[in-house]
Order: structure tokens, then C-alpha cells, then sequence
């Protein structure tokens, strides 16, 4: 297949009968980029034989580009360092808007925000000098820093619970970044790395001996990488997933040459990200991933972790 490059990032794709099949799969590629996808389809009911509308495959692509535009992000953050500062800004909530209307439902507004809130934290951001940049904000923490304390003025209703943004976790207060005032391109804040002197049997080796039971020739030729882990917490330390070398290899410690991604998450993250019960999206954007090096080269490794998942 034919590897993504990131060249779509930033561009705007227009494309017609992408509910399903074809279009879809196209729109979805595009959007692995970091594009901007506009879907055109007429499918606007579930059909009783087809399955997707234009509102499914509208889902699909959101977190997708939320990913390719975190790396827009960072790429621009130090390219720009000093001159122009680049910040991404989430809702902590669902907000209210004609979008949410379509995709949530009669009823929905009741668990939304007013797009209000999301002015207002951007109003902090612009206010900000230019060495805070690289950053993550979410909307209610910026807020909180500010001093406000009644963020009911911001709901629809007020007092009635509230939808949680999709793109993060279940509970995003304890994993999302808190904003820093000070440093260019600051990393998500995570506990200190705890490197063991020798690896210790457990579910990190066990997880690192599938992969080396399915690495190939293949596998190599496709991702040509290597990638060092940097895992805090029991049976953590560094480890290495080398995708140069001839039919692959992995092992613990530093390897023999140097890594193109560096990826640093806690033991039980790592061992959930390789087995399917952590989207490295979702890892990244929270917190729990840090990645430093070649981005394009780090979202190679999602395809193989893929193909881990139904082994672990």
C-alpha cells in the first residue's frame, strides 16, 4: 500500500459520495495526512442495506484530523519559535452548534457548552506572550487559571451533566496537560521515569516478545525505523524496536544505532497501546504519549501495532 507523507497537511479536500465505499476510503486516507476533509453525500438516513450515512463518516474522519492537526502543531511551534506562537485549542465539553445538532440529536444541546467558552479561551491564548506556544489547552483550564470559577454561565443548561468531548479520555481532568505560562514547545507533564537497571520478566517483555515473534523482512522494508521506549513504572526502563536492521529486532537498553522516535509512557499505557485498548491517538493527545523525533516515522508504528492487537 501506498504510505501516507503528511504532503496533505493542511490542504482542504472536497469529496462527493464519501458516506461509504470508495469516497470514504479515500476521505479517510486524506485525513491520516492532516487535510482538512469536506464530505459531500447523499446519504443523509441509514440506509436498511448500505451501511454509513454522511454523519457516520464524518465521525470517523474527526479524530483522525485531530491527530494530523496535534502534529501540524508541534511542527510549527519549533519551526516558528520566537517569532510566531502556534497553540491548539480543545472544548473539555460537547458545544453547542449546528454540527452537534445534526450528530447528537433532538436533546443534545441540554449537555453542551455555548461556543462562548471556546471565544473566551482563545481570547487568553492571544493575550499570551509568543514563548507560549507548542501547547494543548483545554478550554476549562486555560479558564481556571484566569480565575473563573462559575462555568455555568457557559452550559445551555445550566446544572444539567455535561457531555464530554469525544476526542478525549473518559475522565480528561486527570490526563490533560496543564497550561504552562513559561518555555517553547513544553512536553505534557507525566511522572518521573523510573529506568530499571535490568528488565524484569512481566507484561512489557512478554508484549515485546510477540513483537519480535511477528517482525519480518517486510515489516522492516516497509517501516525502516528504529524506535526507543522509555517506560516508567513496574518492569519499565528502556527498550528498543529496531525496523532497520535485517529482519528486525528488539531488545532492552540503548540500541546500537540511533533511534529516529523516541516514545515515553508509563509501562501499563505501553502495554494497552499494543494490545487495542488505547487508541495512540488518544495517548498522544491526552498526555500519556510523549513522542520526540520523526512524526511521519511514529505513526509507521501504529499500522504494526495493529497488527499486534489481536495477538495480546
Amino acid at each position: 500500500m501506498l504510505p501516507n507523507t503528511g504532503r496533505l497537511a493542511g490542504c482542504t479536500v472536497f469529496i462527493t459520495g464519501a458516506s461509504r465505499g470508495i469516497g470514504k476510503a479515500i476521505a479517510l486516507k486524506a485525513a491520516k495526512d492532516g487535510a482538512n476533509i469536506v464530505i459531500a453525500a447523499k446519504t443523509a438516513q441509514p440506509h436498511p442495506k448500505l451501511l454509513g450515512t454522511i454523519y457516520t463518516a464524518a465521525e470517523e474522519t474527526y479524530t483522525i484530523a485531530k491527530y494530523g492537526m496535534s502534529m501540524y502543531v508541534l511542527g510549527m511551534a519549533e519551526e516558528f519559535k520566537g517569532e510566531i506562537a502556534v497553540n491548539a485549542l480543545w472544548p473539555k465539553t460537547a458545544i453547542h452548534t449546528a454540527a452537534m445538532d445534526m450528530l447528537g440529536g433532538p436533546g443534545i444541546e441540554s449537555q453542551c457548552r455555548k461556543v462562548d467558552i471556546i471565544a473566551d479561551a482563545a481570547y487568553s491564548i492571544f493575550q499570551k506572550p509568543k514563548s507560549f506556544t507548542g501547547n494543548f489547552v483545554i478550554d476549562e483550564n486555560i479558564l481556571k487559571e484566569e480565575g473563573i470559577e462559575n462555568f455555568d454561565v457557559y452550559a445551555i443548561k445550566p446544572g444539567h451533566p455535561l457531555q464530554p468531548d469525544f476526542f478525549l479520555d473518559e475522565y480528561p481532568e486527570a490526563v490533560s496537560k496543564k497550561v504552562e505560562s513559561t518555555g517553547a514547545v513544553p512536553e505534557f507533564k507525566e511522572e518521573k521515569l523510573q529506568l530499571q537497571p535490568k528488565p524484569r520478566s512481566g507484561a512489557v517483555e512478554e508484549t515485546f516478545r510477540i513483537v519480535k515473534d511477528s517482525l519480518s523482512d517486510d515489516v522492516v522494508k516497509a517501516t525502516q525505523a528504529i524506535y526507543l521506549f522509555e517506560l516508567s513504572g513496574e518492569d519499565g526502563g528502556t527498550w528498543f524496536l529496531d525496523l532497520k536492521s535485517k529482519g528486525g529486532n528488539v531488545g532492552y537498553g540503548e540500541p546500537s544505532d540511533q533511534a529516529d522516535v523516541v516514545m515515553s509512557m508509563t509501562t501499563d499505557d505501553f502495554v494497552k497501546m499494543f494490545s487495542g485498548k488505547l487508541k495512540p491517538t488518544m495517548a498522544f493527545m491526552s498526555g500519556k504519549l510523549k513522542i520526540k523525533g520523526n512524526m511521519a516515522l511514529a505513526i509507521k508504528l501504529e499500522k504494526l501495532m495493529n497488527q499486534m492487537n489481536a495477538r495480546l
